[in-house]
């Protein structure tokens, strides 16, 4: 059992069975929606989260992918909390940052390294793929 929460503390969550793996995202979106240089995000099975207390707001906008992703955040400070996609139903993708306790995510891959910030690297052992990933692409 994992658990989070937003930087205000209104959002609670948990998250039961086992996450991963995890990825990195260097596409546009993923750098403005987490105002940093890239997104890591940990896959999720969509039935063992709960949210326990808090409001989540969404936003829902097609990726250079084409598919469509819904960026859910905590209504009351804005903390991206998950992203979720009609294509992957069976899953969601924590933002890493929110875990109580992120020690355990490392980064298995990264995506869209065509838009990748010159400044951001790595480690050049995982796999890299200049755009979208094929399974699972959900995750961005």
């Amino acid at each position: 059992m994992k658990t989070g929460g937003c930087l205000c503390g209104a959002v609670r969550f948990e998250c039961e069975g086992e996450l991963g793996p995890a990825g990195a995202c260097h596409c546009e979106d993923c750098r403005r929606c987490t105002g940093a240089a890239f997104n890591v995000s940990v896959r999720c099975g969509a039935d063992g989260f709960r949210l326990l207390r808090g409001e989540l707001g969404a936003f829902t906008k097609t990726g250079a992918s084409g598919s469509a992703l819904t960026r859910w955040f905590c209504k009351a400070c804005g903390s991206p909390i998950y992203t979720s996609s009609p294509r992957h139903a069976d899953a969601i993708y924590l933002k890493a940052g929110v875990l109580d306790d992120p020690s355990f995510v490392s980064p298995a891959f990264q995506a869209w390294t065509a838009s990748r910030m010159p400044w951001s690297r790595l480690p050049d052992a995982i796999a890299s793929y200049e755009r979208g990933r094929d399974e699972p692409a959900g995750f961005r």
